[in-house]
């Protein structure tokens, strides 16, 4: 399932491959996030060619909206969004504390009501499996609390329990289910229905489930909730809790106090980062893979990533510049136009404008994981890294919009 190809000798940085039943994902890699099951502007067949090894769904958008009976109509969101690489599902944990209305936690789950149309619903660690095996993702994720920042330390210590406890259920209920179908199986979800029904195909597919580390900012607590999800022994491990509004150091030594728990023959995911530095020093810490809204959410503001940092093509500056977005990048977007014809389409709201901007973006992104993987290959990421870090300039866009 992994393998670890190389690790540098001045950094923890690795590199290595992920093998799940739809393909094969090279690592570090970046995962382009496809919250309804789209990555926003961009087609698959356009992901494909800017070589995206795979995607991220998310649990909770897909159960509200289309909903589990559509997506099953369609053979999988695999077949529903015509994407035939990886797919990486979220939980639903996040939103759920994030989106939904009058949220509840209790020790058997999440009871709210979803922010689309008010339905009161409830999910479980068990309900968090079986939406996840219904989409057919690649690799699932254990259903977390994502304790807020700031939080106390003895809300922090209940919700990483919490999150032991619930990633038991989680370890349990696929251990019990990943080899057979369950036909017709129903789960009250207080006001909206979930069945569980799935197809031959679905039952016998190898769905991964990567346990996940909380313990906000204390270093106790990230040790011991390491400690307490590796136990479990899930097919790889992620990091949740970070870049939720905690400063850059905190993020940093969250891995950090993490990482030396986990074991180093599976994957290290660390969610929801970041800038484009802040990827080179979590893969210096270790790290596998990565997913951000970034690239695609400061593209439909105008902003693009380029090697010196950010730069909003909504400016003047922009409005006679016949050079593409950034020189000698091979994306799609740079062989074909320049910054003042995509600084007019901005300002003009065309579509096409965000759309380059969103391909030149994703591109970028994924560019640096493969100059990063090539780097840790030869022996010189950390001259890549501290080289990029150092051209870089983080603009204050570029946090903000984490």
């Amino acid at each position: 399932m992994f393998e670890l190809i190389t690790q540098d000798r001045q950094t923890k940085a690795r590199r290595g491959r992920i093998t799940t039943a739809d393909g094969v994902i090279n690592t570090p890699a970046f995962i382009p996030v496809g919250t309804q099951g789209s990555v926003k502007a961009v087609s698959p067949r356009e992901l494909r060619e800017l070589d995206a090894q795979i995607v991220l769904g998310n649990t909770y958008h897909l159960f509200v909206r289309p909903g589990l009976d559509v997506i099953k109509h369609f053979g999988g969101l695999h077949k529903f969004m015509n994407w035939n690489g990886p797919i990486l599902t979220d939980s639903g944990g996040y939103q759920i504390f994030s989106l939904a209305k009058l949220r509840k936690l209790a020790e058997e789950g999440v009871y709210f009501q979803n922010h689309i149309d008010g339905t009161p619903t409830f999910i479980s660690p068990e309900i968090a499996m079986e939406i996840q095996t219904t989409l057919g993702s690649d690799i699932a994720m254990v259903l977390d609390e994502c304790a807020p920042y700031p939080c106390d330390y003895d809300y922090a210590a209940r919700s990483a329990e919490m999150t032991a406890r619930w990633a038991k259920r989680c370890k349990e209920w696929k251990d019990q289910n990943a080899q057979r179908p369950t036909p017709n199986a129903q789960s009250r979800t207080g006001g909206a229905e979930l069945s569980a029904t799935r197809d031959p195909q679905s039952a016998i597919k190898r769905q991964l489930l990567f346990g996940i580390v909380q313990g906000a900012t204390f270093d106790d607590l990230r040790k011991s909730s390491a400690q307490a999800i590796v136990d479990l022994d899930f097919d790889g491990y992620a990091i949740g809790g970070v870049s939720v509004g905690e400063p850059e150091q905190e993020m940093t030594r969250a891995v950090e106090s993490a990482e030396p728990y986990l074991p180093k023959q599976k994957p290290r995911y660390a969610m929801g980062l970041g800038t484009p530095p802040q990827l080179l020093e979590m893969i210096a810490r270790g790290m596998d893979m990565f997913d951000c809204v970034l690239p695609t959410r400061l593209a439909r503001n105008g902003t693009a990533f380029t090697a010196s940092g950010t730069i909003n093509l909504k400016n003047a500056e922009f409005a006679l510049d016949k050079n593409p977005i950034e020189e000698n990048c091979a994306c799609p977007t740079c062989r074909e136009f320049a910054r003042g014809y995509v600084r007019h389409l901005i300002k003009a709201e065309e579509i096409l404008g965000l759309r380059l901007i969103t391909l030149h973006n994703l591109y970028f992104y994924l560019d640096l994981m493969r100059r990063a993987r090539a780097a840790i290959e030869n022996g010189t990421f950390n001259e890549f890294r501290k080289r990029f870090v150092s051209n870089y300039k983080t603009r204050d866009v570029d946090i903000a919009a984490v």
